[in-house]
């Protein structure tokens, strides 16, 4: 993990391309039901929310196994949302 402000990047942009494309998704399917893909970007939001929250623990015993675990949660939470965007 290079820096902390590298995470926090890729959590930004990983979460909010996520959520561009359940827009995208919407604007491009105009007689679509669009409460899934609300219920995907709130989920989103959460796994943000999360993410954040675990970045700015401050008694954490091993820095860097804390910010890998938080870069895995990311991957995790990423793959899971692409599955439910690709569901659409």
């Amino acid at each position: 993990m290079a820096s902390i402000k590298n995470l926090k990047k890729d959590i930004h942009n990983t979460l909010g391309d996520l959520i561009e494309a359940c827009y995208v998704w919407e604007f491009t399917t105009a007689d679509a039901d669009t409460s899934k893909s609300t219920a995907i970007i709130q989920e989103a939001i959460a796994a943000f929310d999360t993410l954040m929250d675990k970045i700015h623990e401050k008694e954490v015993e091993n820095p860097k196994a804390h910010y890998q675990s938080i870069h895995a949660d990311l991957e995790v939470a990423a793959n899971s949302l692409v599955e439910k965007i690709n569901a659409l």
